[in-house]
């Protein structure tokens, strides 16, 4: 059993939820600035997931206040998007079963802040932590990210198994930290149990 990880951490969107209804909120608000004559910045992603404020609040620190229509449409398409946020089938049965096979569960995510308070609503209150990239001011890659979790539990990366959807975020980066990591292709309808079902 020495070889099984203490802590399993995963990612949310695409891994342990989809989107039902795409809308692009947050697309609309980076085309609208840059047609404002904002020029895009590689940190731009990082911005939107890092600070824990509403579409105003972010508009604010893009140094703009949105129009109020503009404002609006943004919102109802965010609610709208955020209202089909759903689970994946297997999502509670397996996370059930890790729970019971005693493994320490933690949720890590790159969103933006109203994306997470739709999260917390849907996903069981029995994982053992969740860390949100607004809540830590960091986003995957970085590595302040991971260490959140790592700190958290108390133990060293290689007792910690990384599951999600993204090559790089969920699979490269905690590799190169000294974790384990699995990636897990939903579009070609693999399963969670397909990826970790050695573990249980």
């Amino acid at each position: 059993m020495n070889h099984f990880p203490k802590v399993i951490v995963i990612d949310a969107f695409g891994t342990l939820v989809k989107i039902g209804e795409s809308r692009s909120p947050y697309r609309k608000l980076m085309k609208w600035l840059k047609a404002n004559g904002r020029k895009p910045s590689a940190q731009d992603a990082k911005i939107i997931m890092s600070n824990p404020v509403d579409v105003a609040q972010l508009a604010m620190k893009f140094g703009v206040e949105l129009p109020g229509q503009l404002l609006r449409e943004i919102n109802n398409d965010l609610q709208l998007e955020l209202s089909t946020i759903q689970l994946y089938e297997d999502t509670m049965p397996t996370l059930q079963i890790l729970k019971e096979r005693g493994f320490k569960i933690a949720l890590c995510s790159n969103l933006a802040m109203p994306y997470g308070e739709q999260l917390r609503k849907l996903l069981p209150d029995f994982l053992d932590a969740v860390v949100f990239s607004y809540e830590v001011g960091a986003i995957k890659p970085e590595h302040q990210i991971y260490k959140v979790i790592q700190a958290h539990f108390g133990c060293d990366f290689p007792e910690m198994l990384f599951i999600g959807d993204h090559p790089i975020l969920d699979v490269e980066t905690p590799i190169s930290l000294g974790m384990k990591a699995r990636l897990i292709e939903r579009h070609k309808n693999q399963r969670l149990l397909d990826v970790m079902g050695d573990l249980i």
